[in-house]
């Protein structure tokens, strides 16, 4: 059985083309989301603690979205929407203003070579789209082994006057994981002994 391709190209000309908005019901539950969220294994793990909350997985890979799937129906949960998206192109029309709680992003893929660093989604547009997609007081948790990725999104993150980081100016979040559950590639890395750089930052009141 071959393996799924860990890494995809978000701009091949099959994966431009945008989807839907996401139909969230208007309930009134409070919405994580994870962005890029591969197995789901972090999502899914949240939702089995905060069965009043409702989360989003989004992924560009439909592959690792099955397997997500096939685990939250095994675990019976209700509150746990797995959807794929490419957030280069859909970003700004998959939420509704304010609707979001928390965004994850964990361990996004670095893209290292210099010819493809064009393939790392998060830019100052889509940083903006997701905070505009934020309530007021919501978060942004990020987390990276790869230092470069992880300074690249501290710019951008200090750089949005609608955020402001829990950890004080220009500060790393120093607290570890304060949500109780890990990705998968986050169980790896700590495993192995290498750091993790964490950003925690919230949209102002």
């Amino acid at each position: 059985m071959r393996r799924p391709r860990q890494h995809v190209n978000p701009l091949s000309l099959h994966l431009l083309a945008p989807r839907e908005p996401l139909a969230l019901p208007d309930d009134g539950r409070p919405v994580e989301v994870e962005l890029g969220c591969a197995d789901a294994r972090f999502i899914i793990e949240r939702a089995e603690r905060e069965r009043e909350r409702l989360f989003v997985g989004l992924d560009i890979r439909e592959v690792y979205l099955d397997e997500g799937r096939a685990r939250v129906a095994a675990r019976g949960l209700d509150n746990v929407r797995l959807e794929a998206c490419n957030l280069i192109v859909d970003s700004a029309t998959l939420f509704a203003p304010g609707r979001v709680a928390r965004f994850f992003i964990n361990f996004p893929d670095p893209w290292f070579k210099r010819r493809t660093k064009n393939r790392r989604w998060l830019t100052d547009e889509t940083l903006a789209h997701l905070v505009a997609a934020l309530a007021e007081g919501g978060e942004i948790f990020f987390q990276s082994d790869v230092f470069e990725v992880a300074l690249e999104a501290f710019a951008l993150l200090e750089a949005q006057p609608a955020l402001q980081n829990v950890a004080g100016e220009w500060c790393f979040y120093r607290g570890g994981n304060p949500f109780g559950v890990r990705s998968t590639r986050e169980t790896i890395v700590e495993e192995a002994g290498l750091p993790v750089w964490r950003l925690r930052f919230a949209r102002r009141r």
